[in-house]
């Protein structure tokens, strides 16, 4: 027997898995489930059931978002009495909301992102941590490994390129973060893309989004199966049906389904079990048609069967055995959760209280149960496997007390005033009438042309329109005051610009309004930018708009990394089949295929999945201009800002930059500290060579000076030698002159004294002569004698007479 909840249609959780797997019990959660959502149950809304009330209105979104919505509220608002025979206007709805959604919708889908794995069990974690032991350990010792490898020729590093050997604990860590990657990781990622791909997941995450926009709420599934191996579907919300949750990522559900139209033969084909007695049996009750209906609100195929395919999450107990052999070993026997044997001293019973899930399909309308069982491969999360992911990803991101808000579901208020103000608009332009003129006929008989005809209305109204003039009398025939002189007047109709104006300005306004509740403001769509505005202003006003739908953005990221945690948790199912496992071995490398084969085996290996986005235009726009900035003032190299631009995570990019800059800073202070030491050194061996300079500088002026003064000693010596041998000539030719002169003075007065002896003597023998002659005077007594005439002549006789003649 199946018990229920006291308060809930459920069956009761606590029973045996025995009790849970029978289909009568599954007949009771199918049943449960339909009353919850198709009977009015507890969970109906304004006295319609849930599933109903849910249709309606996200069918009623996307008419709006479609620019579709019915225009039977505009005619009764315009209508007299439901009268409409008077209007004449087009009553298609103003398509204001699509474009709305299709900024938002198509400012999503174009976020680009890459998919990262980060391998975060115990393995990979201790693998990570020799990596990061080798680096340090070469970059403690990388002088004395350097000397090794060049005197020795041992290269003793863990890294090939020992010039690429983070220099700090810094880079160390930016090194881990942007270069270092296990293989595993690597095929890990590589596969998560190539399931996407095939999937078309590019496509489905647009419909995803433009959900989240219009109905607030989007859901996807992933699926397994032998013939196509991980499977990703899209699933209509619509058709969505979910136990009662105010977590806007439906993480504490415990039933989730969807709801489909399958034909007869597609039903057969799907549950081949089925016998010719039950497909008869479904094909007289196909369901309540009035379960699922079309887009423009029709039933489909009536011959259509509606199934119910659901999830419901339960837990089940493992019980094991614990038995102790004779050896001493202890040895466990998995038995089932009614095993409650007696205490005994030879075994022990151990248990746990494990999560599971469990599939079926049930024909709406119908207690036919076409399917009920335990689910296979079922995805766990390794860091706790007690846990159990539903196949399910859903997410809506304004959802309060389980009611669901959308951006669309904001302004369809508004939208619909701008339709209505849109049909008064055409209203009034539709009774506008062009001015026209009043003609007085009797103010015409009185004018005579003068040309013998008449003054008529058609020739009147010829003149007017042609001229702008017109003939009149002041006065009749008679002479009486002519009431009618100016026959033809212009007549003013009533002024419809000012309600044309005014309907204008309130479509304006409700348009604002629109923009305001949405945050979609003129600098999102750039459909009319304010000249004046400053370009600085008009990204400020775009980046303002992203900030108002980030929580859309954020969901569709978060569908997009659920989905792929499943996939990864799936991916050891797809290697253990030989179907599934060749079409990753095509799809992928090899070599990766055979890393991936370690997860069979290696339960430990877990994965963080997380995505790497690319920056905005914005947020590039900054990246790039304290790039210039770091450029400009030489912080980095163009090498530096190249590798910073291909760096898709703009925190690391940031902090890369930071570092390089830091470093950058550093090489070019040491390069500066260089500089000086080499200026310092230059300066020095150019002061040393200066002095050096200067010393021999002196000494070769020393030396200068000396070989002067020994020329100068020597040419003393020479001069005093030349004027020693000069003396000594001259003493010498003076001691000849001397001697000469003394010869000569001797001679002299050696002549001297001759002479005066020759005249002493000639004094002797004159005087003798003389004295002979006076004697012979005496005796011959002889006439006296002068001597003088002929003896005072010094000239011996050479005579005056004598110097006339030469």
């Amino acid at each position: 027997m199946i018990y229920t909840n006291t308060n809930s249609s459920f069956p009761s959780q606590v029973v045996p898995d025995e009790v849970k797997q029978s289909y009568e019990y599954g007949t009771a959660v199918g049943r449960a489930i339909e009353n919850e959502w198709f009977r009015g149950g507890a969970a109906a809304i304004g006295g319609s059931d849930r599933w109903s009330a849910n249709w309606q209105r996200f069918h009623s979104l996307r008419l709006y978002a479609r620019g579709e919505q019915s225009v039977q509220k505009y005619k009764d608002e315009l209508s007299v009495n439901g009268d409409l025979s008077y209007l004449n206007i087009d009553w298609k709805p103003v398509p204001v909301i699509p474009k709305f959604v299709d900024i938002l919708v198509n400012g999503i889908s174009s976020k680009n992102y890459e998919i990262k794995a980060y391998a975060q069990d115990p393995e990979s974690t201790r693998k990570r941590t020799r990596y990061a032991e080798k680096i340090i350990r070469d970059m403690n010792a990388k002088e004395y490994l350097m000397r090794v490898k060049n005197e020795l020729g041992q290269d003793l590093f863990n890294t090939t390129d020992p010039s690429s050997l983070p220099e700090s604990d810094e880079e160390l860590e930016l090194h881990l973060q942007l270069s270092y990657k296990q293989s595993v990781e690597i095929a890990e990622e590589e596969l998560i893309n190539q399931i996407l791909d095939r999937n078309k997941y590019e496509l489905i995450n647009r419909r995803l989004n433009y959900d989240l926009t219009v109905l607030g709420i989007a859901a996807a599934k992933t699926s397994w199966n032998k013939a196509n191996g991980i499977v990703l579907d899209y699933v209509d919300p619509a058709n969505l049906v979910y136990s009662y949750t105010e977590d806007p990522n439906f993480d504490d559900i415990y039933y989730v389904g969807e709801v489909k139209a399958i034909q007869l033969e597609e039903l057969k084909k799907e549950f081949p079990d089925l016998t010719s007695e039950d497909l008869e049996e479904i094909q007289k009750y196909p369901g309540d048609n009035t379960y699922t209906r079309n887009y423009y609100g029709q039933n489909y195929d009536p011959s259509a069967i509606k199934v119910l395919y659901f999830e419901y999450k339960t837990y089940t107990d493992q019980v094991f055995k614990i038995k102790q052999t004779e050896f001493g070993l202890e040895k466990a026997l998995e038995k089932p959760d009614t095993f409650n044997p007696p205490q005994s001293d030879n075994f022990n019973r151990v248990s746990r209280s494990i999560e599971v899930l469990y599939s079926g399909a049930k024909i709406l309308g119908h207690n036919k149960m076409l399917k009920w069982e335990m689910s296979e491969n079922m995805t766990r999360p390794v860091a706790d496997t007690t846990k159990v992911e539903m196949n399910y990803v859903i997410c809506a991101p304004r959802m309060y007390k389980g009611r669901i808000e959308s951006i669309v579901s904001r302004i369809t208020g508004f939208a619909d005033t701008i339709q209505l103000t849109h049909l008064k608009l055409q209203q009034v332009l539709s009774r506008m009438v062009p001015d026209g003129v009043f003609m007085d006929v009797d103010g015409l008989m009185e004018v005579d042309l003068g040309n013998g005809t008449k003054y008529n209305p058609a020739e009147a109204l010829n003149m007017y329109f042609q001229t702008g003039s017109i003939v009149g009398r002041s006065q009749t025939q008679d002479g009486t005051g002519n009431p009618a002189r100016v026959p033809i007047q212009e007549l003013q109709t009533s002024n419809g610009n000012g309600k044309i104006q005014a309907l204008i300005t309130t479509y304006q306004y409700y348009l604002q309004m629109i923009r305001d509740v949405t945050g979609l403001n003129e600098a999102r769509d750039a459909s009319t930018p304010d000249p004046k505005a400053l370009v600085g202003l008009q990204k400020m006003a775009a980046a303002n708009s992203n900030t108002a739908t980030r929580h859309i953005v954020q969901s569709s990221l978060y569908l997009t990394l659920r989905l792929c945690e499943n996939i990864s948790l799936r991916v050891a199912d797809s290697l253990r089949f030989p179907l599934t496992a060749q079409s990753l071995r095509e799809s992928i490398s090899s070599f990766n295929v055979e890393t991936l084969n370690e997860l069979i085996e290696m339960t430990l290996h877990d994965f963080g999945i997380f995505l790497e986005l690319e920056p905005d235009e914005e947020e590039k726009a900054q990246l790039e201009q304290n790039i210039q900035i770091a450029l400009q003032s030489g912080g980095i190299d163009l090498e530096d800002a190249i590798d910073l631009r291909q760096i898709r995570n703009l925190k690391l990019a940031n902090q890369s930059l930071k570092y390089k800059r830091k470093k950058k800073t550093e090489r070019d202070q040491k390069m500066q500290q260089e500089n000086m030491q080499a200026q310092a050194q230059a300066n020095a061996q150019a002061s040393e060579a200066a002095a050096m300079a200067e010393v021999q500088k002196q000494q070769a002026l020393a030396q200068t000076e000396i070989q002067i003064e020994q020329a100068k000693a020597q040419f003393t010596i020479q001069r005093l030698q030349q004027e020693k041998q000069i003396k000594q000539e001259l003493m010498a030719q003076e001691f000849q002159y001397s001697m000469q002169l003394a010869q000569a003075q001797v001679g002299a007065q050696q002549q001297k004294i001759n002479d005066i002896e020759d005249r002493k003597d000639k004094r002797v023998k004159m005087q003798a002569s003389q004295q002979s002659e006076l004697i012979d005077q005496r005796k011959n007594d002889t006439m006296p004698k002068n001597f003088e005439s002929e003896f005072d002549n010094i000239s011996s006789g050479f005579g005056l007479g004598t110097m006339d003649q030469l």
